[in-house]
């Protein structure tokens, strides 16, 4: 029996729906499979522990999570509580603490869901966006001088290291290099960000030397946006800075139908610490508690994690599953159907009891 031990991080907004989903599936996989365990260990850090505590999660939170396989994690952000505060208390140091710097998107259009690019013959909207995740502009360098004054000044500075793009830069060729086109495009802005960027572009052009099978090119972020939309084929992966892969992987997240069914992982490629996976969506307060938000992301999330534990067949049953659901127009209102979350993933796991992929987990939650 393989076990495997995962740390829930549900927190703010639907966050504890989703992931409740999430868990459930993965112990219905658990049971299929029948040689695994999967054990959930759940956490209460987020928004509701800010309020109660000071803080988003404890000073030794890093150190909990040491101990654990992968990371889920649900949605962070509240009304009530200022964004940098959620954001910089709970997830960034995570994500920085353990450094996960490939942030890797995966898009699809799943069967059953309508993008808005149909009629320019879309196809399946392959792609796969890897987002720079440790520095670049969200490196939480800079400050502000002279609060409340009429010359007060902020500062944010984006720092761009050498090591830092280079391995972003050989992870996506890499990657690139897996899928069947062994296309990559590069996206910056050297045109304006005449120090930081050109960087980039000259990194990956040193880097590209690496990979004579990969046909590679390059675009301006503000031109890649038009291409996304206008000539979607065009494209396959796709290498970013932070800010710039934040931006694009929730317009191909909206481009494939909804960010409701847009996975993320956080990945330490070279796995000394535990990776974090979860689903792009958000905290989506607007509907918090009405059992209408859409797990697929969440599943989706958790396939990128079975399949960067080695469960590859457990994964690939459960997107087969997601598709199977959806194609069948068990959808949640986001995507035009009218099923609940729960309806959702109930048909999820019957359709994981059912199917003949694996040949035979076990999931306990504590």
């Amino acid at each position: 029996m393989k076990t495997y031990q995962i740390a829930a991080i549900p927190a703010d907004g639907i966050g504890p729906e989703v992931i409740e989903a999430g868990t459930a599936v993965l112990a219905a996989l658990a049971e299929r499979q029948g040689d695994v365990d999967y054990q959930v260990t759940t956490f209460d850090w987020g928004s509701d522990y800010y309020k109660k505590n000071g803080v988003m999660m404890p000073e030794d939170g890093l150190e909990t999570l040491k101990r654990f396989d992968s990371i889920f994690f649900g949605a962070v952000g509240a009304p009530d509580v200022p964004d940098h505060i959620t954001l910089w208390g709970l997830r960034l140091p995570i994500c920085q603490g353990f450094d996960q710097y490939a942030n890797v998107r995966p898009t699809k259009i799943i069967p059953g869901v309508t993008s808005p690019l149909h009629d320019v013959g879309v196809g399946d909207l392959d792609w796969v966006i890897v987002r720079e995740n440790s520095e670049g502009e969200y490196s939480g360098n800079g400050g502000r001088a002279h609060r409340g004054l009429p010359e007060e000044v902020g500062t944010e500075v984006a720092i761009f290291t050498r090591v830092g793009v280079t391995r972003i830069m050989r992870y996506a060729f890499e990657l690139a290099q897996s899928r069947p086109r062994k296309l990559l495009t590069v996206v910056t802005k050297s045109n304006a960000q005449r120090h930081g960027m050109v960087m980039w572009d000259e990194i990956a052009e040193e880097v590209s030397k690496e990979f004579p099978d990969v046909t590679w090119d390059k675009m301006l972020v503000d031109a890649m946006t038009v291409r996304m939309v206008k000539n979607p084929q065009s494209l396959d992966t796709i290498v970013a800075t932070n800010l710039h892969a934040d931006i694009l992987s929730d317009l191909a997240g909206a481009l494939a139908g909804s960010l409701g069914v847009a996975p993320t992982a956080n990945i330490d490629p070279q796995r000394r610490s535990p990776s974090m996976f979860e689903p792009i969506h958000g905290s989506a307060f607007d509907i918090t508690g009405k059992g209408i938000a859409n797990p697929v992301a969440t599943f989706w999330t958790a396939s990128q994690m079975l399949d960067h534990l080695g469960e590859n067949e457990a994964a690939s049953l459960l997107m087969a599953a997601v598709e199977r659901v959806c194609a069948e127009g068990i959808m949640t209102p986001d995507v035009g159907g009218s099923a609940t979350t729960r309806e959702v993933t109930e048909a999820v796991i019957e359709a994981i009891k059912g199917s003949n992929v694996l040949p035979n987990s076990r999931t306990s939650a504590a």
